[in-house]
């Protein structure tokens, strides 16, 4: 295990705060996935939560930035959103696409009454976190 730390903004807590109950623990749920496969990583000592765009955003130092939101215009649905000019979700949907439900080619979509696949999406997690030591491989090191 590395000196793992995270830099909040206390703005990212509002932003948590403010989603409708059932979909705040299916946010927060999201958050500590990323936050948990973030410390596995021993290439990580440092993950940054901050806000782009309004919604919450992970950063490292060798990665591509992660977000994640709910938006009242699709209420029963919620998303990871990933840099639509990366190989990320090209890559995710090549490997999980019986597993995993996406959007073009910028983020993978889950239902408010659905079950995250954590094991599949923490490979997912991981690529987006490392993603400038990893996009030279085939499959990102999945």
């Amino acid at each position: 295990m590395n000196n793992f730390q995270i830099k909040a903004n206390p703005e990212v807590a509002l932003v948590f705060n403010n989603y409708p109950d059932a979909v705040r623990d299916k946010m927060l749920s999201l958050r500590d996935l990323v936050i948990e496969t973030a410390k596995e990583i021993d290439q990580i000592s440092t993950l940054e939560e901050t806000l782009k765009w309004g919604e919450p955003s992970y950063i490292t130092k060798i990665g591509s930035t992660l977000r994640m939101d709910w938006k009242s215009k699709s209420p029963n649905r919620y998303a990871m959103y990933f840099q639509c000019t990366s190989r990320l979700v090209e890559t995710f949907r090549l490997i999980f696409k019986n597993k995993l439900n996406f959007e073009g080619k910028r983020a993978i979509v889950f239902q408010l009454d659905e079950n995250v696949p954590e094991e599949e999406l923490k490979h997912c997690i991981t690529a987006t976190l490392t993603y400038h030591k990893v996009k030279h491989l085939p499959t990102l090191g999945i």
